[in-house]
């Protein structure tokens, strides 16, 4: 009798677990198919989080190069390092006495520069904050900052006029560049490493030998100051936006204009996707633009900021975009595919 209960007891308790076991195998399954189904349908232009941690307005965003972090630099004075995800915040770099006007990750990811009103670019440890250069080459507000692709040099461009170019681990300058006849507003490496590309209240975007500081183009296509630029992924076209209210995209060897839209407003900020088909533009209308790269075809107009908008950043992957606004508020959002376009065409279009 009492082996009887046992085995009824064995035997019930086995059917439990098989159940306990189905249960879980069919749980795990709809679980795996809502995911898939809910990342396959979030639309285009979604807000997936908003960082609210700034208390003054946001200058400059940036992912790191593995897409797992953004950096934000703001008039606050500091910059900051949080999860595009959940908005939870890593760290917050207090090292500078002035606006914070720009940052830039290091390709390796390890390291942040950032740029500032109080005419320094300090370059810091981005896991720990820990400051491992203050460079003082600067006479008046540094503007912009950007690394080479190499990870070996970073160049900085200011208020006084100049951009310089300098070796992140030691500060030592190796050249400066004097082609601009006003504040310099904005610099970037090309991808393949052989050129800078620089703007300013000239209203020029002047191209130029990273190594060697010669001048190879200028582009005079703006009609008032050039606040931003960008290179193409393939290092053969540049994007320039500033306070003509214009976008424009050129050919970075010869200078031919390839298209050219009018905004509402200024236009602060411009970035590129990774796949190089697309360009997104941050405006005073509040408003983030997407347009495909070759064309000037309008894909995407973000509208969920209630301020002006300064700064815009492409994730690595290209899903998401991350805009910066006067409120201090950076808003990741679900990015468009590009749309496909037949190469060569143009566009002007009046917004």
């Amino acid at each position: 009798m009492a082996k009887s209960n046992r085995f009824k007891v064995l035997f019930l308790a086995f059917c439990c677990v098989v159940i306990l076991m189905s249960f879980l195998a069919v749980r795990s399954r709809a679980v795996s198919e809502t995911s898939t189904v809910s990342h396959r349908t979030i639309a285009v232009g979604t807000t997936l989080s908003a960082y609210r941690e700034h208390r003054n307005a946001v200058s400059s965003v940036a992912w790191s190069p593995d897409g797992k972090y953004l950096a934000s630099a703001s008039y606050d004075k500091t910059v900051q390092v949080w999860d595009p995800l959940t908005g939870h915040r890593f760290s917050a770099y207090r090292g500078h006495t002035n606006w914070v006007s720009a940052l830039a990750w290091s390709p390796d990811g390890k390291y942040l520069a950032s740029a500032s009103y109080d005419k320094t670019v300090q370059v810091w440890e981005a896991a720990t904050g820990k400051r491992l250069l203050t460079y003082r080459g600067h006479s008046d507000t540094v503007t912009a900052v950007a690394w080479s692709p190499d990870g070996s040099h970073l160049a900085s461009a200011s208020f006084d006029n100049t951009v310089q170019v300098w070796q992140c681990v030691t500060g030592h300058l190796e050249l400066t560049y004097h082609g601009h006849s006003n504040w310099v507003t904005a610099v970037a490496w090309s991808p393949d490493g052989k050129e800078l590309a620089s703007a300013g209240l000239d209203t020029t975007v002047q191209i130029w030998n990273a190594t060697t500081g010669k001048a190879l183009l200028t582009y005079i296509g703006h009609a008032g100051s050039v606040t931003a630029i960008a290179w193409s992924p393939d290092s053969k076209h540049l994007a320039s936006v500033g306070f003509d209210k214009s976008v424009q995209v050129w050919n970075a060897a010869t200078g031919r204009l390839l298209w050219i839209y009018c905004c509402q407003g200024w236009v602060n900020g411009i970035a590129w996707s990774p796949d190089g088909r697309s360009v997104a533009s941050a405006n005073t209308s509040r408003t983030v633009q997407v347009r495909d790269s070759m064309t000037g075809t309008p894909t995407l107009t973000y509208r969920n900021h209630r301020s002006e908008v300064l700064a815009v950043a492409w994730s690595p992957d290209g899903t998401r975009i991350a805009s910066g606004d006067d409120d201090g508020i950076v808003r990741v959002w679900q990015a468009p595919v590009a749309c496909q376009c037949a190469p060569g065409e143009t566009g002007q279009t009046m917004l």
